[in-house]
C-alpha cells in the first residue's frame, strides 16, 4: 500500500498529543474532514496541561479545566472518545510506564492509523518541539514499532485480553519541514479548525492574532503542497509501519 492508498478514509484512528489543543493546532481539520465521513477517531492526551495558560486566576482547578476544553474541541470536529494519562506537563518523558499506557491505548483502539507528534525537533518553527512534543512522538513511536505487535512486551497486557497489534500507518503532525510528504486539502473545514482551537479559551490571549497566523499557516501549507491559491491544507510525515512494501524486522 502507498502513501496515495493511505490517504483513503480509514476506519479507525488513534491521535496523541502532549498536552490539550496540540491536536486541535495540528491536526483538527483532517480528523474533521475523517469523521465526517464515517470515521471513528479517538483522542489520548499524555499529561495534564497544567502548566499552559496565561492567568493566574485560572491556576486552581486548571488540569479539570483544561480536560473539559479539550473534550469541547474534539466534539467539534466529531470525536467522543477522549482519554488522558494525566503526565504532569513540561516534565513528559518516554519512559517504560508511558510506553505502557501508549501500547494499552493502541491495542484497545487498533487503529489503521496512528497520529502523533513529531519525536524530531523542527528549527523552521521550534514552537513545533516543545520538549513534551518530541517527548511524546518519542514514545508513541517506540510503542509503534515493536512494541505494541510484539506479544511479548507488556505480556500483562496480553494476559489481561489486550492482544497485540500491527498498526498500518504512523501520521506525524508537526514535523520538520523537510520531512513532510503529505499536505491534506482542508479548504472548507477551516471554521470547524479555528472553533477547536477556540474551545481552548484558558490559552488564548489574542484570540484575533492566533486566527489569522492559523489561517495563514494553512493557505502556506497548501502553495507548499502545490495545491495552489486560496486552498488550505495540513500537513504530515506519514510512515508505513505495517504494509504491502514493509517485511517484519526490517
Amino acid at each position: 500500500m502507498s502513501i496515495d492508498e493511505a490517504a483513503t478514509i480509514p476506519a479507525r484512528v488513534l491521535a496523541f498529543a502532549a498536552h490539550p489543543d496540540d491536536i486541535d493546532f495540528g491536526a483538527s481539520a483532517t480528523i474533521a474532514g475523517w469523521t465526517a465521513a464515517g470515521a471513528s477517531v479517538s483522542y489520548c492526551i499524555l499529561t495534564d496541561g497544567d502548566a499552559g495558560g496565561f492567568s493566574d486566576e485560572d491556576r486552581p482547578g486548571l488540569a479539570e479545566l483544561r480536560r473539559t476544553e479539550q473534550r469541547t474541541a474534539a466534539a467539534r470536529v466529531g470525536v467522543t472518545d477522549v482519554t488522558f494519562l494525566g503526565e504532569p506537563d513540561g516534565y513528559l518523558q518516554p519512559s517504560d510506564a508511558v510506553i505502557r499506557e501508549i501500547v494499552r491505548r493502541m491495542r484497545e483502539v487498533r487503529p489503521d492509523i496512528v497520529l502523533s507528534m513529531h519525536p524530531e525537533r523542527s528549527w523552521d518553527m521550534i514552537q513545533k518541539s516543545h520538549p513534551d512534543h518530541m517527548a511524546s512522538g518519542e514514545a508513541v513511536t517506540r510503542a509503534v514499532y515493536p512494541a505494541v505487535e510484539n506479544p511479548y512486551a507488556y505480556p500483562e497486557l496480553e494476559a489481561a485480553g489486550i492482544a497485540s497489534f500491527k498498526v498500518p500507518w504512523l501520521w506525524f503532525y508537526g514535523s520538520p519541514a523537510h520531512l513532510e510528504n503529505r499536505f491534506v486539502d482542508v479548504t472548507g473545514a477551516e471554521e470547524l479548525k479555528i472553533a477547536a482551537i477556540m474551545a481552548h479559551e484558558s490559552q488564548h490571549p489574542d484570540v484575533e492574532r492566533m486566527q489569522a497566523r492559523v489561517r495563514a499557516i494553512l493557505q502556506d501549507n497548501a502553495r507548499r503542497g502545490g495545491l495552489g491559491e486560496g486552498r488550505s491544507a495540513e500537513v504530515f510525515h506519514v510512515v508505513g509501519i505495517n504494509t504491502d512494501e514493509t517485511i517484519a524486522g526490517f
